[in-house]
């Protein structure tokens, strides 16, 4: 029979998310020795290796991914089951780690968290900002728990939820030409002077797509990030495509125009992902119904 405890399960946990023994030591208020005795204990215990040690870090070990949701809902049901009995505030507490990309995290994460970090106070909220491609390797390897991404995703192992949508547009300088036009017709646009994001954005997917339906421009610049596009266009160096809510604070003080682009189809959907193997208890469905909440 074996001895496994929840702690030995949570220093698990805590050493998958942070990668280190110190790092998971801290976050549970145990000494490093503690952490390491409980980890080998656990690992003596299920006949395995759950971590690959590599420059000073630890990275799941393909069996330590296989047996990293089980452990997370082994705890999570653990103090479901307290809560429920009164041995435990009723209040959810916990942490919860959500990866957002860059319009979400940059431009819409207080409007969306706000509500949720209000309604629960005692919840350790981390939010990371990183592109698509990114969030999606973090799901698959457990580093956050849920995303919220405004790029296409299609992994077998990844749960996609359609959440909202969401609008880019393309603005101009205020003395820019295309700027003083009423009435913008496609032809307009011949020899226009694109800033776009980097290549492998889905920002920049979903411009070149656009851009498909102009006559041929040019691209001038390829930047990395949204603020720094901005800038470039206020300066009247080019025109872009940004999200709509990148772009407000300088619309609202005349800094910035949104041409009228009816011809483009510049929609897109924002989605949550989540992993398939990864236990949704409380903390998470009630994280999900907060966004969905707030998006009704």
């Amino acid at each position: 029979m074996l001895g496994i405890s929840v702690r030995q399960l949570e220093v698990f946990v805590s050493i998958a998310a942070t990668g280190t023994v110190g790092a998971a030591a801290e976050r549970l208020f145990v000494t490093q020795p503690a952490v390491s005795m409980a980890l080998a204990e656990l690992e003596r215990q299920l006949n395995t290796r759950l971590f690959d040690r590599e420059r000073g870090r630890l990275h799941l070990s393909l069996r330590g991914k296989e047996l990293l949701p089980m452990a997370q809902e082994v705890i999570e049901r653990i103090h479901e089951m307290l809560r429920q009995t009164g041995e435990q505030p009723q209040q959810l507490t916990g942490e919860l780690r959500v990866g957002a990309s860059n319009t979400i995290g940059n431009y819409l994460v207080g409007e969306l968290l706000g509500p949720f970090v209000a309604q629960h106070p005692q919840v350790s909220l981390q939010v990371s900002v990183e592109n698509t491609a990114r969030i999606a390797s973090s799901l698959l390897e457990h580093r956050i728990d849920v995303g919220c991404v405004e790029g296409p995703v299609n992994h077998a192992l990844l749960d996609i939820i359609a959440w909202r949508d969401d609008a880019l547009v393309v603005c101009a300088a205020p003395s820019h030409p295309l700027a003083q036009h009423t009435d913008l017709k496609t032809r307009h646009f011949k020899d226009a002077q694109w800033i776009l994001r980097e290549r492998g954005s889905a920002m920049r997917v979903m411009a070149e797509q656009a851009l498909t339906s102009l006559p041929p421009g040019r691209i001038l610049l390829e930047l990395g990030q949204v603020e720094a596009i901005k800038q470039a266009v206020i300066a009247g160096l080019g025109i872009a495509c940004l999200p709509q809510a990148a772009t407000q604070d300088a619309v609202a003080v005349g800094r910035l125009k949104i041409l009228h682009t009816p011809f483009l189809n510049l929609h897109r959907r924002l989605s949550l992902v989540l992993h398939k193997s990864r236990y949704r208890g409380a903390l998470i469905d009630a994280f999900v119904l907060s966004l969905f909440a707030e998006n009704s």
